[in-house]
């Protein structure tokens, strides 16, 4: 008997580790309700300790998923809640009409972590509704061997300028029909938020059982930096992810920096000009020019070189001419120091008497 009751208490039931094995559950507390209302979503399955986004979503069934991606559903309206340790939650969502007709689901997807989704149907009262478009059937593709960013930022990144890869990828038709100018879906998404969808069409014609190398170009917006995920998406799923990882524009950064040191002093230079400008002349001394002790300061050669010019400008002195007349002797004596006459070397005339006649 003791042994009984020890197994029962040692064995878990079956149907928690059902739960637990199984595919992650939506349930509803009400299966449909108008805008403005709400509506308690709860789950069971999920991975213990993750991030879920939850959204009212129209064009979609759980068998088909939602058709379009997120671009289907009240994104604005939507809620992210976070599963306990036994992967349970429980979240109040506020009813939204999506963008498109129903029929509508509760879409329950993780944000981080493994991939995981589930959907509960759900009608928004008084949303229109319309047939799901026809699913083509024949040519399906399937991601035959790792995505992967090619590409490399160029020096005008470094000062934001939007950061680009090429999504690259192979992909084979396991259909029976030729699948002609697919659409693939390209999602970029920051940390834990939704990603953005944009739509690129690939040229060309996979036959069945062929594949074919695709490459898709990738972009961010200017300044984006950080830790992105690139999804890969085909006919309402995703077929591939890739992490990419954006260094920071740090020439912008730099930028501002010299923009805050340099037009600083730039003002500062200015008004100190205005200043020495408006500033009034000192007392005696009209004008406003530079006053002449501080330019003596500023040059203090300036006399020298100025002296130095003028030396070299001026004439040698002349010394004073020896008088003819006059002739000193060397020796001592009476005669020393005695005048002598001038010597007139103008020819003597016959007519004119000479000098020395008429003494």
């Amino acid at each position: 008997m003791v042994l009984a009751v020890a197994l029962v208490l040692l064995v878990p039931p079956a149907g928690g580790v059902a739960s637990a094995a199984g595919k992650p559950v939506v349930t509803l507390s009400d299966s449909q309700a108008g805008t403005g209302g709400a509506v308690t979503v709860s789950g069971s399955g999920w991975p213990a300790r993750t991030l879920l986004m939850v959204l009212v979503c129209g064009r979609a069934t759980p068998a088909r998923g939602v058709v379009g991606g997120t671009n289907s559903c009240a994104n604005a309206d939507g809620r992210a809640v976070t599963t306990d340790a036994d992967g349970r939650f429980s979240r109040r969502l506020p009813v939204a009409e999506p963008p498109v007709p129903c029929p509508c689901v509760v879409h329950v997807a993780t944000a981080t972590g493994a991939k995981e989704q589930a959907d509960a149907v759900f009608q928004v009262a008084g949303h229109p509704v319309e047939p799901l478009p026809e699913e083509t059937s024949g040519g399906r593709l399937s991601v035959l061997t790792d995505t992967r960013l090619e590409g490399s930022s160029g020096l005008l990144t470094w000062f934001g300028a939007p950061a680009d890869r090429t999504l690259v990828f192979t992909v084979g038709n396991v259909g029976t029909a030729a699948v002609k100018n697919p659409v693939f879906q390209v999602g970029t998404a920051h940390g834990v938020f939704a990603p953005q969808w944009d739509e690129r069409q690939w040229r060309g014609t996979i036959a069945p059982g062929k594949k074919a190398r695709v490459a898709l170009p990738v972009e961010l917006a200017a300044g984006a930096h950080g830790d992105y995920t690139v999804s890969l998406k085909y006919g309402g799923k995703v077929i591939a992810e890739q992490p990419w990882g954006v260094g920071r524009p740090w020439g912008v950064t730099l930028f501002w920096i010299l923009l805050c040191v340099v037009v600083p002093a730039a003002v500062f230079r200015i008004g100190m000009a205005v200043v020495d400008r408006v500033r009034p002349p000192r007392a005696g001394r009209p004008g406003r020019g530079p006053r002449p002790h501080a330019l003596r300061r500023r040059t203090p050669g300036l006399h020298a070189f100025r002296r130095r010019t003028t030396a070299a400008q001026d004439p040698p002195p002349v010394s004073a001419p020896t008088l003819p007349w006059f002739t000193p002797d060397a020796g001592p004596g009476p005669a020393a120091g005695r005048l002598s006459a001038p010597h007139d070397d103008r020819p003597t005339s016959p007519t004119t008497p000479s000098r020395k006649g008429t003494q």
